[in-house]
């Protein structure tokens, strides 16, 4: 559920070298290279193209000679819905809350008011502690690096790192870029469910 199919287009241009080659499997590789990891703005993080379902009439450009075709497509996007829950890995922990990975994306985050209650931060260790109660009184229970957590989706957010106009003032690209490189341009953010072990398979309630 964590995945979803996302109808795309794009004009894909096929290099003179590549002409011999298969014309499927070449438009296949371009759109990969393409889109392979990288964020859409409110679409999520491409995975890998599912399937081509059209391929419209080829064309050449002037003093191009390579030639160009839209293409209609399908490609696997990362995109869990709000209350999903899934199951990652401690990444890091600052004060601000735990990082959690799940090998192929990194931004997500348990904020320290999400975690659960009552947990305390270790300035030394730099790790977030659960204080654990059980019958026989309270356990703590560090949430190290590696360490399997399960948690549910609260928000996402998507930050446009599309180039800015032309009319865009120095000043503003200069802002923007900073926005970027202090932001992804998709993360999620994300409640504690539990960190008790659990099977890595299962990645849903």
């Amino acid at each position: 559920k964590m995945f979803v199919l996302v109808e795309m287009k794009d004009t894909v241009r096929i290099k003179p070298h590549l002409f011999g080659l298969d014309r499927t499997e070449t438009i296949s590789s371009q759109l990969n290279k393409k889109f392979a990891n990288k964020v859409i703005h409110q679409v999520g993080l491409c995975i890998s193209l599912h399937d081509i379902t059209k391929i419209e009439d080829s064309y050449i450009l002037p003093g191009d000679g390579a030639y160009h075709c839209k293409v209609h497509f399908r490609y696997a996007v990362f995109r869990p819905f709000i209350d999903e829950a899934i199951v990652g890995k401690v990444r890091s922990s600052s004060p601000e809350g735990v990082h959690v990975s799940l090998g192929f994306f990194d931004d997500i985050l348990i904020p320290a008011d999400s975690l659960q209650h009552p947990s305390r931060f270790d300035q030394t260790e730099q790790v977030w502690i659960w204080e654990y109660e059980t019958e026989d009184g309270c356990h703590d229970l560090y949430m190290d690096v590696k360490k399997e957590v399960r948690f549910r989706v609260v928000e996402e957010i998507f930050i446009d790192v599309s180039p800015s106009a032309p009319e865009a003032s120095e000043a503003a690209e200069k802002e923007k870029r900073e926005r970027e490189a202090r932001q992804p341009p998709y993360s999620i953010i994300v409640s504690q469910i539990s960190v008790h072990t659990v099977d890595p398979s299962v990645m849903t309630n």
